[in-house]
């Protein structure tokens, strides 16, 4: 049965427990306290009262007198009356008594102890005498000489005393009580708080809940990361450690150990919006070498009605939660796929236009012109054979070669000449061919769509330089060019300078702000730079010729020959 109560039961259960018990303990404790510091009061003042008897004078006359009982009697009984004490027995040395509160007892030897008094002392005692038990003092009456001459008793029942004591009795157990009924409010408002906190779970239930918690996060596929209100990132999982490039961590790190956002190696833009806490759903953000769709949104904590009677309610904010997936491989495959489609198009193209030649070719002989027809046939075949020898013999990478060849039959379908030189004997065999795909990819795809925006003449020019150092693509048009202004944002993702559609809507191909931002990324894995200039420069002129728009400059490290000999 205890194993199914909440956190909120057990603690409110046990604190009750411990506050009843202690308050038990502190008020026997006080109470014996109370009861003996009355105890003392009692026989400090039968003391007084007894030494301030033994101090009057008549009782030592009275003493030498051969019945001290008749003057000594009166007197006791009006210091009894007036220092409300219970007895004041004044007697002989040998214990008769000469005084009692019960004058049947006068002459009857006194029930207690004198010896200390004999020998010239004063002590206390609590005893029982005729009166039944009681608290007394006992002081000696001397003569000059220093000799004993009578005994002075004075005294006050136990029951009195108790009486007295009760008093004290009651004030200490109204004091338990109040410290228990605080106790218990306390531990009624912190079970309430906890209760809302824990959604009125148990330990177990909460041990077994946090057992699922972590075995999720460390098996989910996703990256997951936990920021609190200032700025900490309490906990972030595997997966999200090897997309943020950051070190394992614990799921559940100590508060010291757990690091702030400033001290992670975190892109601009993840950082600006991890600090932000804004909710966001599926946003693309560029790391180092990753495309990472992120989403997030506040970690609520369960909500509390009025919250400790506040009108409305409140809903604790304990930070936010956010989740990363990776794009890159998808993005790469888009990449591919629109490469596949410019060289689908430009199948397509290069099929329209040999169906054109072979209608002219067949009409040149239904006219019997057949040297025509021949010459004509033999004409188009060289000029083919020769751009894609041209094509091939420049650039030694299969893949590019197709590419190249895909975006020249583009450029020819758009109205556009797009010219390759390339300078250096070195090769391109080494580098990755995909990251490749995408640079020259998207640099050719912008720069046919500048050069097809502008008037004729419309060119686009690539140029592959390669040193034993570094590699450089160097791609211009005739577009329009580039804004200064702008020079540095086009390479965000996102940012695009292509005009909308007539919904609106952005371009197809290229006009979405991703183009130049994957172009970026690839670079930057690659460990190359990217510049962004004018085609108008002479010192920059491709084949000698100054085109006028947008320059793309790509410079990367050559490849390592023992890599590619292994």
């Amino acid at each position: 049965m205890i194993r199914r109560w909440s956190i909120a039961r057990r603690l409110f259960v046990a604190n009750v427990l411990f506050v009843l018990v202690l308050s038990v303990v502190l008020g026997t404790a006080a109470i014996i306290d109370a009861r003996q510091r009355t105890y003392d009061d009692a026989g400090r003042r039968m003391q007084t009262v007894a030494a301030a008897v033994a101090a009057n004078p008549l009782v030592l006359q009275a003493a030498g007198t051969a019945s001290p009982s008749s003057t000594l009697q009166p007197y006791a009984a009006k210091v009894m009356a007036d220092a409300g004490v219970d007895f004041i027995t004044i007697m002989a040395p040998d214990r008769t008594r000469w005084t009692h509160a019960n004058p049947a007892e006068i002459g009857k030897p006194y029930i207690g102890t004198i010896e200390p008094a004999l020998r010239g002392e004063t002590f206390t005692e609590v005893t029982a005498g005729t009166l039944g038990p009681s608290v007394r003092t006992i002081v000696p009456v001397k003569d000059g000489a220093g000799t004993v001459r009578a005994l002075v008793a004075a005294g006050v029942t136990v029951r009195n005393v108790d009486i007295a004591a009760s008093g004290r009795f009651g004030a200490i157990i109204a004091l338990c009580l109040a410290l228990l009924a605080a106790g218990s409010l306390a531990s009624w408002l912190l079970g309430r708080y906890l209760r809302s906190v824990t959604r009125g779970w148990g330990p177990e239930q909460l041990a077994q809940l946090f057992a699922y918690y972590e075995s999720v996060l460390h098996s989910v596929r996703e990256g997951v990361v936990l920021i609190d209100t200032r700025g900490t990132v309490v906990m972030y999982n595997d997966q999200a450690a090897e997309l943020l490039g950051l070190e394992p961590s614990d799921v559940g790190p100590s508060a010291g150990a757990a690091p702030r956002l400033s001290e992670l190696p975190l892109d601009a833009s993840l950082r600006e919006l991890f600090e932000s806490g804004r909710t966001a759903h599926d946003e693309i953000h560029l790391s180092d070498s990753r495309i990472l769709v992120v989403n997030q949104a506040p970690a609520v904590g369960p909500g509390r009605p009025g919250g400790l009677g506040r009108p409305g309610g409140r809903t604790p904010v304990f930070g936010t939660v956010a989740t990363l997936r990776d794009r890159t491989e998808i993005e790469s495959l888009g990449s591919e796929l629109e490469t596949m489609r410019t060289l689908s198009g430009a199948l397509r193209a290069q099929t329209h236009e040999h169906a054109n030649r072979l209608h002219t070719i067949v009409s040149l002989m239904e006219l019997g012109r057949t040297d025509d027809a021949l010459d004509f046939a033999t004409k188009d075949l060289e000029l083919s054979q020769r751009l894609t020898d041209d094509i091939v013999a420049s650039v030694d990478e299969p893949v590019l070669s197709a590419l190249i060849m895909g975006k020249s039959a583009e450029a020819h379908e758009r109205g556009a000449e797009l010219t390759v030189h390339v300078s250096g004997d070195d090769g391109l065999h080494g580098l990755a061919v995909q990251d490749l795909v995408t640079i020259l990819g998207n640099l050719l795809d912008n720069a046919l769509d500048a050069a097809a925006s502008a008037p004729p003449p419309r060119k686009v020019s690539l140029a592959i330089a390669t040193t034993p150092d570094a590699v450089t693509f160097t791609v211009a048009d005739s577009g329009p060019g580039i804004d200064p202004a702008i020079a540095g944002d086009i390479l965000e993702y996102g940012f695009s300078t292509k005009t909308p559609g007539p919904d609106g809507s952005a371009p197809a191909a290229g006009g979405r702000g991703v183009g130049l931002a994957l172009v970026r990324q690839a670079v930057k894995r690659l460990d190359g730079t990217l510049s962004i200039g004018a085609a108008d420069d002479p010192a920059d002129a491709l084949g000698g010729v100054a085109l006028g728009g947008a320059l793309f400059r790509v410079v990367l490290p050559a490849p390592d020959p023992t890599k590619e000999t292994e």
